[in-house]
């Protein structure tokens, strides 16, 4: 998912308009609502298929709820509705099987733990995610597979040297789950090319194999690769590809509202495809992404309607630890100290350069110079080239007299403007 981090910088709004004039005229159009339109329509087959296996899998169960070789398929099924409805309630009734089977388990342990921390990284809990793993790779199991996991969540909790250990345990340039780890620690080092190219193996080991899955993954993620590279066209097929193989992929279509709104600048098309997502798949983010559009439009009414929308969907608590980022830049402004304190926990629980930025943004905020100047030159200056990590660090340069610095970072983020969207566009040429 993309982080709409500019969303909440609401001092700086006073009534602007920014009209597409305002954009420097850049490309050509490539979006054609006809190539979507029909999925638009299609939003409930994940959901009825995912609907019929829980069902079927429940059944099973009835007669003997310890029946452990029915709790993953169960737990798999709740997970599938989750991924199809956004509903968050269903991730937790996945753990809570996932849990139920790991301990009972006498012959499937290591894979019922495997799959109790892929539902912990979802939620955001990586370093409980990353415990279990270390201690499932310590007995006897299928190391492979927890070692790529291990990969997984030693990057979420900043473990990097720990992270690239483990995938060169398991190297193998002919395996699918190698390669996308492998574009991923690319990604990170700030090689791009080089994560594209290895993601692009994988997608044709994964066509090769006919496995629908991977292949929805794979699109969905080199779509993704494509736009940070500037490859707005071949991004956007990637997504049309995403769709043909499933109709009712909502971070497609999210993506696709995206290009609509970052690229095309046609906040029309992008709020119409973000609100017939809303009608089946209810996710807070939607509400940020709503909110950025109509402070792009100059409505502030409606940017204070869906970020409140977003407020009071991301407070539920079964979300745990999956909207804290969000949160810290969502109290920035109107309450810095809040701010700064929920910094301070998501610090712990994954201490990374992406974490860290949003620390220093938080310590500025509150008016530390300082302090924030600290966490950049310590965790983010020459760490990642992740652009918001790069405008929070302008900021924070910026508050300090470092005007050197600021104009570095703005040349840094010349090509980036796809990817930032055109309100921090302008504000980072305002700097």
């Amino acid at each position: 998912m993309k982080m709409i981090n500019q969303l909440i910088l609401l001092s700086l709004l006073s009534v602007m308009c920014f009209s597409c004039d305002s954009i420097e005229e850049k490309h050509v159009t490539i979006l054609n609502s006809e190539d979507y339109n029909a999925y638009l329509e299609r939003d409930k087959e994940s959901y009825l298929s995912a609907k019929k296996n829980n069902e079927f899998w429940l059944k099973r169960l009835a007669p003997d709820s310890s029946g452990v070789g029915d709790l993953g398929p169960l737990a798999g099924s709740y997970a599938a509705l989750f991924t199809a409805t956004g509903d968050v309630s269903y991730l937790k009734n996945a753990e809570a099987l996932y849990k139920k089977a790991y301990h009972i388990s006498a012959t499937n342990k290591n894979g019922y733990a495997r799959s109790l921390a892929q539902n912990y990284i979802s939620q955001h809990r990586f370093k409980e995610a990353q415990q279990l793993l270390e201690g499932t790779y310590a007995g006897p199991n299928n190391k492979r597979d927890t070692a790529l996991q291990l990969f997984d969540a030693y990057m979420e909790t900043g473990l990097y040297d720990k992270a690239f250990e483990k995938l060169e345990r398991v190297k193998n340039t002919k395996d699918y789950h190698y390669l996308i780890r492998l574009a991923k620690w690319s990604d990170y080092r700030g090689d791009l090319d080089a994560a594209i190219k290895y993601l692009e193996q994988a997608l044709v080991i994964a066509e090769s194999g006919g496995l629908k899955p991977l292949k929805v993954w794979t699109y969905t993620n080199l779509g993704d690769f494509y736009g940070h590279a500037g490859r707005i066209e071949d991004a956007y097929h990637m997504y049309l590809k995403t769709l043909a193989l499933q109709p009712d992929n909502a971070y497609a279509k999210k993506s696709i509202a995206w290009i609509a709104y970052a690229y095309e600048n046609d906040t029309v098309e992008a709020n119409r495809i973000l609100d017939k997502l809303l009608q089946s798949h209810k996710v807070p983010d939607y509400y940020l992404l709503k909110a950025e559009i109509a402070e792009f439009d100059g409505n502030e009414a409606a940017m204070h309607k869906n970020l409140s929308l977003f407020e009071a969907a991301a407070m539920n608590p079964d979300y745990g630890l999956m909207y804290t980022a969000y949160f810290i830049e969502f109290y920035a402004d109107t309450n810095p100290d809040k701010a700064l304190a929920i910094a301070k926990q998501e610090v712990l629980n994954r201490a990374t350069p992406e974490t860290y930025h949003l620390l220093a943004l938080a310590q500025l905020k509150s008016g530390l110079h300082k302090e924030a100047l600290t966490t950049i030159e310590t965790y983010i200056a020459e760490k990642t080239e992740e652009p918001m990590a790069l405008i929070h660090a302008a900021y924070v340069y910026k508050a300090n007299g470092l005007e050197e610095k600021v104009s570095q970072i703005k040349e840094e983020l010349e090509g980036a403007s796809f990817e930032i969207g055109p309100i921090l566009t302008l504000k980072v040429q305002d700097l």
